[in-house]
Parts: structure tokens; C-alpha cells; sequence
């Protein structure tokens, strides 16, 4: 789906068009140091504290964009590439990849450092993330068009759109098995 299908204009719809907003205008990091508290049984940071982390700063993103509260909807690709540990300062980056309607893709990358050495950060996670807008009553409502300002946005722009198909493809095809299978009388 293009960005012009996903956006009506205002003739065909009534309502307003948006304007849109570049990917650098709700661009967040958030940076943590990792304690004790944040360790599983096997003294590395646990990857629900890294989720919730992931969570925070796509959430920031998604409400800075949208101009109002988001709430997740789906997460993606939640991928741990090394593990993080004790004492490591972690940075979640997270910006806006693509828009639809009411819903946008927030791409996180997590990076983590000793926080006393001055070494590189060393990419340790990704994620996909997709957040709905809501109104006061919790509803959807309409987000800004994203606007891809460099090429690697326009790249995160273009997957984020083949993503979006694969997910509602995949939600379709569950949903028919579902459909069959209960017309068949095999309840789950």
C-alpha cells in the first residue's frame, strides 16, 4: 500500500489531510545503566527488561509522531544479538518507519557500552514495533504522514511497508484456518 492510498486526501474522505512529519522530528534515545536488579538467573540482563526498554522508547516515538497518546499493538522481530550485562550503559534508539491510517512502525535499535570504558556501543538487539494512536476514549485516530528524510529511511520505509503486508497476510491466513477449521466442527 502507498503512502497516498494510506492517506486519502481530503475530497475523498471529508476529513482534513495531515500534515506529515519528518523521521528526525520524533527520533528518540533512551539510555539506561543495567544494575543487579535487571539480571536473570544467569547474570546477564534479562530480555524483559530489554523489552520494556524497547517498549518505553517506541512508545515516545510513537506519541511524540502522532501528536497524542499510542499504545502497542503488535511487536516484531524482537531479535537479542549479545547479551548485556551488569553495569553496561544501554541505548534504545527508536524512530517512526512507516505510517498508515492510525497505526506506524517504530524500528528500535538497542546498542550497549561499558559504562566506563570509551569503547563503541556494540549493537545487542532490534525490534519492530507497531502502536495504534488512540483518542481519550481509546479509540483510533488519524497519525501525520512520516516523511523519510535519508536514503536509509527510505529503505527502513520500503521494509517496513513489505513487513505490514507479510503481517496481515499472515492474520488473514490464520483467520481462514480458524474459519475452516470451526466449519469443520474442530473446536480449539
Amino acid at each position: 500500500m502507498t503512502d497516498q492510498a494510506d492517506h486519502a486526501s481530503t475530497a475523498e474522505t471529508g476529513t482534513p489531510e495531515i500534515p506529515g512529519k519528518p523521521v528526525s522530528a520524533s527520533r528518540t534515545t533512551l539510555s539506561h545503566i543495567m544494575t543487579h536488579n535487571d539480571t536473570n538467573l544467569l547474570g546477564t540482563v534479562h530480555g524483559g527488561v530489554i523489552m520494556k526498554l524497547v517498549d518505553d522508547a517506541a512508545g515516545a516515538v510513537a506519541g511524540r509522531h502522532s501528536g497524542g497518546p499510542a499504545v502497542t499493538a503488535s511487536m516484531d522481530e524482537m531479535a537479542f544479538l549479545e547479551p548485556v550485562r551488569v553495569g553496561d550503559l544501554v541505548h534504545v534508539k527508536a524512530q517512526v518507519n512507516w505510517t498508515g491510517r492510525t497505526s506506524m512502525e517504530v524500528g528500535v535499535r538497542v546498542l550497549a557500552e561499558r559504562w566506563n570504558e570509551s569503547a563503541p556501543p556494540t549493537q545487542v538487539g532490534s525490534a519492530y514495533l507497531v502502536f495504534a494512536a488512540v483518542d481519550a476514549d481509546g479509540k483510533p485516530r488519524r497519525v501525520p504522514p512520516v516523511i523519510p528524510e535519508t536514503e536509509q529511511d527510505k529503505r527502513r520505509y520500503q521494509e517496513a511497508q513489505i513487513r505490514r503486508t507479510h503481517r496481515l497476510a499472515r492474520r488473514r491466513a490464520i483467520m481462514e484456518l480458524r474459519e475452516k477449521r470451526a466449519a469443520e466442527g474442530l473446536e480449539d
